[in-house]
């Protein structure tokens, strides 16, 4: 294996885009909580990019709700 982290900028970081999709279909935090079945300060988070795990059920049900895959509301960036 080559590839080694050897500072916290070396291996990019991830793009949470759900405040994007959320104003393209015209949905508020509200809504989105509600439909997802779970709080709205964990999709505040989402939205914010504040979230420092990313819960796969949460995701799952984020696509769900939103009729998206997960690459439209989360992207890599390499730095």
């Amino acid at each position: 294996m080559e590839r080694k982290i050897l500072s916290a900028r070396d291996y990019g970081h991830i793009n949470l885009r759900l405040r994007e999709r959320m104003e393209e279909l015209g949905l508020n935090r509200n809504q989105v909580a509600t439909a997802a079945g779970t709080r709205f300060e964990v999709i505040d988070k989402w939205c914010k990019g504040s979230v420092e795990r990313i819960d796969a059920d949460i995701l799952a049900r984020l696509c769900y709700v939103l009729g998206c895959n997960v690459e439209d509301i989360v992207t890599y960036e390499k730095d």
